[in-house]
């Protein structure tokens, strides 16, 4: 079951509709984007950072990525917006990805054999895991987490959410962030990889990317000295960009 509702959108080149659709069992909630025409594109699964209100999709965000020429799907994640069940930081919550992935392979628009995987922060766990499991046409990781444990570790702010999310520390329940942890498993990935990175981001450091990297030998790289977590907007366009062409083939 799927429904789609127009939604206001901040480009006229671009259609927005607010999805609902089904994950193992669950209504769930999310952002299209699409080009304002009847051509085929390539499909993009863009798979946020944060949970719950923190990094939430930003429509004019996917917009931009819409406007490269794509037919974008964002989920919100279980529990948010009005979605059913709850977020469980890239646990059972990869469903999620992994339905929505599933349903852009069968949209219309989308060209056959060509949905991309996008991640962005803890999207970046959502996205490996995404295309270890699901036949994608890239990967893309921007400033993503790769070892939950790691995220732990370094991110004293969010030890007590993670706690209470995960069921308590990397100690109590190893298991729960080995799961959570798919650098094991990412050699399985077959599709082109690109690892997106600022050298500097306290958020989710670059050894996150340089693990990510080790783990798949035929991953490209883009480190930035220079930056964080967040990169100026100016230079964020650029990047766009160019994930858009090298996604389609023009390396």
């Amino acid at each position: 079951m799927m429904t789609c509702t127009p939604y206001p959108s901040p480009n006229p080149h671009v259609r927005l509709y607010m999805v609902r659709y089904e994950s193992a069992g669950l209504s769930v909630k999310g952002f299209l984007a699409e080009p304002a025409d009847d051509e085929r594109y390539d499909g993009l699964l863009y798979l946020r950072g944060g949970i719950k209100g923190v990094g939430m999709v930003r429509p004019a965000r996917i917009a931009e990525f819409a406007a490269e020429g794509f037919i974008v799907f964002a989920p919100f994640y279980r529990g948010n917006r009005g979605g059913e069940g709850n977020e469980d930081f890239a646990g059972d919550d990869r469903e999620d990805a992994f339905c929505a992935f599933d349903w852009l392979e069968q949209h219309p628009r989308v060209r056959s054999s060509c949905v991309h995987v996008f991640g962005f922060s803890r999207g970046g766990v959502m996205a490996i895991l995404t295309a270890i499991h699901r036949p994608a046409a890239s990967m893309v990781t921007w400033g993503g987490v790769s070892d939950m444990t790691l995220t732990y570790e370094e991110r004293k702010d969010m030890r007590r959410m993670m706690k209470r999310v995960i069921g308590g520390t990397p100690q109590k329940v190893p298991e729960q962030y080995e799961r959570r942890t798919p650098l094991r498993d990412a050699h399985r990935m077959k599709a082109p990889v690109l690892i997106i990175h600022g050298r500097l981001d306290k958020n989710v450091s670059a050894e996150h990317a340089y693990r990510l990297e080790q783990a798949v030998p035929h991953a490209e790289t883009m480190y930035f000295d220079e930056y964080d977590h967040y990169i100026p907007p100016a230079v964020n366009r650029q990047i766009v960009g160019h994930i858009a062409k090298w996604m389609k083939g023009d390396k």
